[in-house]
């Protein structure tokens, strides 16, 4: 089944055409377009300016894909959760073509994307416990099959990603801070600062990563960065602090459900440090890991999501479609 994926939930304009079967996933042509550059001097992504860039780009991104293409089978669009302003410019443009050439729709959730981002070209195999975490969500899910998933745990305020960033943006570093952050931490001590990890004692899969950002926030009011401690040493601390939490979390969960393959997804999965512990602390498990490029948000992975409930004979009429920025995922 040949399917064109359409995501636009942030701050990516994305398309993609994949071949989908249940030989495996391949991608056929895809386009990203990036507003890094425009958001960075915000500090951050301001959403009306992302819808617009999002409407500037949209159509070409499609046109460039499908061309000299035949006509694709479906069209999986990402309907939630994410910017409304976003949302709606990929929908519209779904909607628009799923009218002019007759092709079905799939309303696909963004965080279910994430997920299938391993199966490029890895398979799932069931249960699959997935950490995903990323700028706006830090979620532990139990999947039994392909669109059967339980939360069993979630952040209560913010998520890490979000926290990397806005540490980041205390210490002044350029937008997005995340990765500003793990390089810096690349040559840091991780031991210089005895930051909290938050819920790391609490029997549950949940987490909290508001009082790691706060803690950062009152040691650099406190204490000044110098050559006893650096700003590596700094950026170090917190990322251990984050990655102890994720990966504690995740060991808790996987032992009392016992599953087959554990997934590590999202935007922070590209993180060195985190992917290097997860391949350590899981070695006796299936460890499923998108490559960087799939960590981020994507079209490609939208479609994969798309085309198993295409299985299911999940369409929406074109009509009917819907967004919805605080979607959940079960």
């Amino acid at each position: 089944m040949l399917i064109i994926g359409i995501e636009s939930s942030c701050d990516d304009t994305s398309v993609a055409l994949v071949e989908c079967s249940d030989k495996g996933h391949f991608v056929i042509a895809e386009k990203t377009a990036s507003q890094i550059d425009i958001h960075a001097k915000y500090g951050g992504v301001v959403p009306e300016i992302a819808g617009r860039m999002h409407a500037e780009k949209i159509v070409p991104l499609i046109e460039e894909v499908l061309k000299n293409q035949k006509n694709p089978d479906a069209i999986a669009v990402t309907s939630g959760p994410g910017l409304i302003t976003g949302l709606i410019v990929g929908a519209e443009a779904a909607r628009a073509l799923s009218y002019a050439k007759k092709i079905p729709l799939i309303a696909v959730n963004h965080l279910e994307g994430h997920i299938h981002s391993v199966e490029i070209p890895s398979t799932i195999i069931f249960p699959a416990l997935a950490l995903i975490v990323s700028g706006g969500h830090t979620e532990i899910v139990l999947m039994r099959d392909h669109g059967d998933y339980e939360i069993l745990g979630k952040t209560k305020d913010d998520a890490a990603g979000e926290c990397f960033d806005k540490v980041a943006k205390i210490l002044g570093l350029p937008y997005p801070g995340g990765p500003q952050i793990s390089k810096l931490a690349e040559t840091g001590n991780t031991k210089a600062i005895n930051f909290p990890r938050p819920m790391l004692d609490q029997e549950n899969f949940d987490f909290s990563f508001a009082g790691l950002k706060t803690s950062a926030l009152y040691w650099l009011r406190d204490n000044k960065l110098d050559k006893k401690i650096t700003i590596n040493d700094f950026c170090a601390s917190v990322e251990e602090a984050i990655i102890d939490v994720l990966v504690a979390k995740t060991r808790l969960a996987a032992a009392a459900h016992n599953p087959k393959t554990i997934i590590l997804a999202g935007g922070v999965a590209a993180n060195k440090k985190l992917r290097e512990t997860f391949q350590k602390t899981f070695s006796a498990t299936t460890l499923l890991v998108p490559s960087i490029q799939y960590c981020m948000d994507n079209a490609a992975m939208i479609a994969i999501a798309g085309y198993y409930k295409a299985m299911d004979n999940q369409y929406t009429d074109w009509r009917e479609l819907e967004v919805d920025p605080n979607l959940n995922l079960e």
